[in-house]
């Protein structure tokens, strides 16, 4: 070998091992990534209201296992992989394990773990009815229908419940919850629900503070379908109702509607819902018993229940002389036995009735005249002042 290659070979070797002396003197000192855990490790009696939350320094989180009772917790990462949160509230009187591991630029890893628990509930709260269901309304029903919850206490944090009721459909819309008081909330579109829409409620209530020392006891589901738009207008002067199926009008009947004399004898003005379909009602006459003036008790036939004050749309065999001319009735809409029959069986629950033409107007909170009120007062009654659906 000649003494300049042999010197070259030399020099290089030496650069080679030079350059990977630097390699691992720069990795020893890259500082290993810290992680910190909420709740610290050890904390007991913890809020269950409180989110867990994971952040990285010094590097990014590589992966977080979060457990409670054997299940695992969901979460979601930042973009930047630095921070973890899980995605709903934590659970009363509930152990929880969670371990993170970081990474730091050199690779090296550093694992976390945390273990707490958090104090038990006061009391709970549930849901007692979700409406539309199966067996009161079934699940398909009509444009004009709303989501109507009814927690079996009192529930005091309006803002904690309406964060964790998420409303998806198949034809987005805007729409928004209202408190009628601390037991019922109701969710309505702005406008009515596009036909052949399909619907999914999530209410996330397990865990979810209600009030002071107070939190819901599990998660509900409920999924439903829009059916045709359907919107019928009874007129109380004309004495006449069309029912208007997707645009056109596909029946046109003679009514007779309340009487009047009395404010309780008009038929109520507004938008009303279909409630209630029967094939044989009991009508009794409100707050009058028997043997007083103005005592009725009457069996009808086809029934569509409009509101919570005795109205309806039914059958009315001995007013068909009336009908199309004359209001004769305390209060309901009176048809013919044939076109009771009709409306009875081609309407679905949830579907309009918009009644006009008297002086005594439908109150919001008679039935289901959600309606009534104006966007501006229905969001009125909104914590979140609005909640517009997510796709289904």
């Amino acid at each position: 070998m000649r003494a300049g290659a042999g010197l070259l070979a030399i020099l290089m070797a030496t650069g080679c091992s030079a350059a990977a002396a630097d390699r691992e003197k720069e990795a020893a000192v890259v500082p290993t990534a810290a992680v910190g855990i909420t709740p610290e490790n050890g904390a007991q009696g913890l809020a269950p209201e409180l989110p867990i939350m994971i952040a990285a320094a010094g590097g990014t989180l590589k992966s977080v296992t979060a457990e409670a009772k054997g299940k695992p917790v969901a979460g979601m990462f930042s973009a930047d992989r630095t921070r973890w949160r899980s995605a709903r509230p934590m659970t009363p009187g509930t152990d929880y394990t969670v371990t993170a591991v970081a990474v730091n630029a050199a690779g090296k890893t550093t694992e976390t773990r945390s273990v707490f628990s958090t104090q038990k509930a006061a009391k709970t709260f549930d849901v007692q009815t979700i409406l539309p269901n199966k067996e009161t309304t079934g699940l398909t029903v009509g444009v004009g229908m709303p989501i109507m919850i009814t927690f079996d206490h009192d529930v005091t944090d309006r803002v904690s419940l309406e964060k964790n009721l998420e409303v998806y459909a198949s034809k987005p819309i805007q729409g928004a919850w209202h408190w009628f008081d601390n037991r019922r909330v109701t969710f309505r579109p702005k406008e009515y629900w596009p036909a052949h829409t399909k619907v999914r409620l999530v209410a996330r209530l397990a865990g979810v503070r209600g009030g002071d020392g107070m939190y819901g006891t599990k998660d509900y589901v409920r999924d439903f379908t829009i059916g045709r738009s359907q919107i019928s207008h009874a007129d109380t002067g004309t004495h006449y109702m069309k029912v208007v199926r997707d645009g056109k009008v596909i029946r046109n009947m003679p009514i007779s509607a309340g009487m009047g004399g009395q404010m309780k004898y008009f038929t109520t003005s507004g938008i009303h819902l279909a409630m209630d379909r029967e094939l044989v009602t009991v009508m009794t006459s409100p707050g009058i018993g028997p043997g007083s003036p103005g005592y009725y008790q009457t069996t009808v036939y086809d029934t569509v229940r409009i509101s919570d004050t005795g109205e309806y749309v039914h059958g009315a065999p001995w007013s068909v002389g009336d009908q199309g001319n004359s209001n004769v009735s305390h209060g309901c809409v009176n048809v013919s036995p044939a076109n009771a029959k009709w409306f009875r069986t081609n309407t679905l629950i949830g579907d309009p009735i918009v009644i006009s033409g008297s002086p005594r107007p439908l109150d919001p909170t008679n039935g289901w005249g959600h309606w009534q009120e104006s966007w501006k007062q229905w969001l009125k009654w909104s914590r979140l002042r609005g909640a517009s659906t997510e796709p289904l």
